[in-house]
């Protein structure tokens, strides 16, 4: 019960400094960046849906 409790602790601190330093340092996307992103996205997660349906069965 221990090892949880300092892993769930340990993952909170990380996410908690993920959060201060992308506030801080992170910059605002521009539209055609975002653009570009997202027309990768959803190919990009149906391709990682169709290796996790081979993983499964596999």
């Amino acid at each position: 019960m221990s090892n949880l409790l300092l892993i769930l602790l340990l993952l909170s601190i990380g996410v908690a400094l993920m959060v201060v330093l992308g506030e801080r340092f992170a910059k605002p996307m521009d539209s055609a960046s975002q653009q570009k992103l997202s027309r990768w996205l959803m190919p990009l997660v149906g391709f990682a849906l169709v290796l996790s349906l081979i993983k499964y069965y596999w």
